[in-house]
């Protein structure tokens, strides 16, 4: 599996009780951030130090529940991103490398009745960058075609997509038994989360959606949009 999102901590946010969950299973996962975060954080620690805190605290976060293949690009600024031709090169180009059978993403889709969050447009850049490069970029020999010609990387087909953070989502992942690490990893990004209690935060989220999966009382669940790509 490959999750490719905009920030440190979009993953920790949106779905790392879920990666635990594959983690444990024995999948393969890796990481592919776009930005460094250099436009995150609530206190004064200087800017140009922020890059390399936030990057450390996501590989952190990513060993918690067992992602240990972490990549990031370089040349996007947090806060400023599009879903360019470049940004769909990049990857494209991750995808073609990873060969991953799923990719988890941040939904393209703004949530009107959350503009905060999930509505970030540099959330919704790397949802629609990282779908184009899904399909077509990704399979097509002809997008692209020095990925091929120049570095050797065949065209490849991603079987699934799953969205975090979109409207209306309809794939419930229980994770109850891996809320400890999703807090852990959480906690790990020290620079975005020590200013705020968040457990009490997340929980009621959470809870909402194991009801409405269905889940036993006191049950907690991440929730996806899922779509087949092949």
């Amino acid at each position: 599996m490959l999750v490719v999102a905009a920030h440190p901590d979009d993953i920790d946010f949106g779905a790392a009780g879920t990666v635990a969950t594959w983690t444990d299973a024995g999948i393969e996962v890796g990481y592919l951030l776009v930005t460094r975060g250099d436009a995150g954080g609530f206190d004064d620690t200087p800017r140009e130090q922020m890059p390399a805190l936030r990057e450390a605290e996501q590989r952190a976060a990513a060993a918690v529940v067992g992602v240990t293949q972490i990549e990031f690009l370089d040349g996007y600024a947090d806060g400023m991103l599009s879903p360019t031709i470049s940004l769909r090169r990049e990857i494209a180009r991750a995808i073609r490398r990873w060969r991953p059978q799923r990719v988890l993403t941040n939904s393209p889709l703004r949530r009107w009745e959350r503009i905060a969050g999930p509505s970030h447009p540099d959330h919704l850049a790397v949802g629609e960058a990282t779908t184009c490069a899904i399909y077509p970029d990704a399979r097509n020999p002809f997008a692209f075609p020095e990925l091929l010609r120049e570095e050797g990387l065949e065209p490849w087909v991603v079987s699934e997509v799953w969205y975090h953070g979109g409207p209306s989502p309809d794939h419930p992942v229980d994770i109850t038994r891996a809320w400890p690490r999703k807090l852990a990893a959480l906690a790990a990004h020290t620079s975005q989360t020590a200013h705020e209690d968040i457990e009490s935060r997340l929980r009621p989220l959470l809870e909402q959606n194991a009801r409405a999966a269905g889940l036993p009382e006191g049950s907690l669940a991440e929730a996806f949009t899922v779509l087949p790509t092949a």
